[in-house]
């Protein structure tokens, strides 16, 4: 038993090899064909990443002066929110303009030197593609309520009110509610019909049932293999298509049989307008057409990734598509992201679940993201929240898989929501205001240093956002240079992922299953030592006893643990403190 300090040295330095060999190797084409199934994926909200111009919001310029930082970090890919031009109501998710840059973030040209950049230090680009709606801004949309005759007014879901009359525009078409509250039905007094928009008002949805709207897509697609890009993140994917029969969703009921209410509003079943069958038709169609980009001139999987809340694993696998009709390469598992509480049996079952049923697609685990509250807010308990941290990118980065995760992730930033309804940026905030605060407390500046605005920006600018005062402690800088710290802990479990066979290539079989507080699970490779992870999920101290799993009492070399936590001096008791981590690779094969 005994810990391996040569480790830390020949993985960073196996990174550095593998990856200035990528090119020229015999290896080539597989590797770049396959280079998806184990990335690691890092979202960049560039609003809030990093500011070049000291304007008070980030900017391309400003993600490339940090590209060294996202490399030695191990990350493979990263995932631009959305830079296109737009009003910024929804920040981005509102677009104006599907082929062109926001001013607020650059220019074309910074966008080229990103990639330029990115792909000198072989990290992909991926950017955010918002197919379920456009801005009300857009041309499609100005052109669309132009009139009942344009062109484009079946760009987009119209319908006439219930007992319309020539002075009367009648009642909403149905029930249908938008995600930010209210009816998803507007009025539009021009030409008196209602548009359907799933989000926000200024956020109308496009009409997939129209075949122009299909191959506007399809070359905004194209638009961006050209320059490059290696894939897209698909937002709010599942919600492309509406019930034909226009019917009303029913309402969500309690154990008691009332309505369910949140934020003062019925909860409905959101069926009629969520998941149905034609999103995978219109996938299928889109994927086929970015294959077509994988060539010579373009080497390399062009990776879709969708934003897939679904019910179950069942619903999961379909996003994936057929053999003969490929969909997703990798729909988000969120099924582990809604489980928002230190649930030991309830990871085990999710990852059971993508072991099991998804047979050989590539299991996307993702924890949090731009739109949720960061992992202190739904798992911290205020004592041991990195501990907590240290567990769950374990389980992100120790699974079988590719792994997502969202800036400051790595450096343990936290929620911090606004104190004043005044201050609140998000406008569902400030509609729901104080029941929710929004998305503001997730979207905070990237602080990279201890300084005055966290080196986000000068520390003469005032940035879009308010740094939380906590950037003294919790930044880049100091994490750096501490063995000890979260940033530490998710570079060393990066760089197992990628050095470790039985990290970056093993299948997962879970361990002593009963255990209600302790997530333990072995990874196993052909022709490689199989590696054991231990995570107690729970304030208490805990022992976990491996031999009695069929694990052979013998030597293991610690890859990993909690600092200052001691080696097992036996398999029979591997001993964890509170939220504690344990990570080792026996020197001996066992069979699966």
């Amino acid at each position: 038993m005994h810990w391996n300090r040569n480790l830390a040295l020949f993985a960073a330095a196996a990174i550095t090899l593998g990856m200035g060999a990528l090119k020229g190797s015999s290896q080539d084409s597989t590797n770049e064909k396959n280079w998806w199934r184990n990335a690691v994926f890092y979202e960049i909200y560039p609003r809030s990443f990093a500011d070049a111009n000291n304007d008070g919001i980030g900017d391309l310029k400003g993600i490339t002066a940090h590209l060294d930082y996202l490399k030695e970090l191990g990350v493979d890919a990263i995932w631009l929110t959305p830079i296109y031009p737009s009003p910024q109501v929804d920040f981005g998710y509102d677009i104006s303009d599907y082929v062109a840059i926001d001013p607020k973030y650059g220019t074309m040209a910074d966008f080229d030197r990103l990639m330029t950049e990115a792909n000198k230090r072989h990290i992909r680009v991926l950017m955010d593609m918002v197919m379920n709606h456009s801005s009300d801004k857009h041309k499609w949309f100005i052109q669309s309520r132009a009139s009942k005759t344009n062109p484009y007014r079946d760009w987009y879901v119209w319908h006439d009110g219930k007992g319309e009359t020539a002075t009367d525009k009648g009642k909403v078409p149905n029930n249908w509610a938008s995600v930010f509250g209210g009816s998803a039905w507007e009025w539009d007094d021009k030409t008196r019909q209602y548009y359907y928009h799933k989000f926000y008002v200024q956020q109308p949805d496009l009409n997939w049932n129209n075949p122009k709207v299909h191959q506007a897509f399809k070359d905004i697609i194209a638009f961006w293999l050209k320059k490059g890009v290696a894939g897209f993140r698909f937002d709010a994917i599942t919600t492309l298509f509406e019930d034909p029969a226009m019917a009303d969703e029913g309402v969500v009921k309690d154990k008691d049989g009332n309505p369910e209410i949140q934020n003062g509003e019925p909860v409905l079943e959101n069926i009629k307008t969520d998941n149905l069958p034609g999103v995978h038709d219109v996938m299928a169609e889109m994927r086929a057409h970015a294959d077509k980009f994988s060539t010579n001139a373009y080497p390399g999987t062009r990776v879709f990734i969708g934003e897939t809340y679904l019910p179950n694993i069942a619903e999961l696998l379909k996003q994936y598509g057929t053999p003969e009709k490929p969909e997703f390469h990798l729909p988000m598992d969120t099924q582990v992201l809604l489980i928002n509480k230190m649930d030991a049996s309830a990871f085990r079952a999710r990852l059971e679940d993508a072991e099991g049923e998804l047979g050989a697609n590539v299991p996307l685990f993702v924890f949090d993201n731009h739109d949720n509250p960061r992992i202190d807010a739904r798992y911290g308990d205020g004592v041991h929240d990195t501990d907590i941290q240290r567990v769950l990118s374990t389980v992100l980065f120790a699974s079988k898989g590719a792994a997502l995760f969202y800036q400051g992730d790595e450096i343990g930033m936290k929620t911090t929501p606004p104190t004043r309804k005044e201050d609140v940026k998000d406008p569902v905030g400030q509609r729901f205001w104080p029941t929710y605060k929004g998305r503001d407390g997730e979207r905070t500046p990237m602080q990279w240093t201890s300084a005055i605005n966290a080196g986000f920006d000068s520390p003469t600018a005032k940035p879009w956002l308010p740094v939380p005062a906590n950037n003294s402690t919790i930044n880049v800088l100091a994490e750096k240079s501490d063995s000890k710290s979260l940033y530490t802990w998710y570079r060393s479990l990066i760089q197992l992922k990628k050095t470790n066979a039985a990290f970056s290539e093993g299948s997962d079989t879970m361990l002593d299953r009963n255990n209600p507080s302790v997530l333990s699970w072995k990874r196993v490779a052909p022709g490689a030592p199989p590696v054991i992870i231990c995570a107690n999920f729970s304030a208490d101290p805990q022992s976990v006893d491996l031999v009695s799993q069929g694990i052979p009492e013998g030597a293991i070399t610690t890859l990993l643990k909690t600092p200052g936590a001691a080696d097992p001096a036996s398999l029979k008791h591997v001993n964890l403190g509170p939220f504690g981590v344990y990570i080792g690779q026996l020197q001996f094969m066992i069979s699966h």
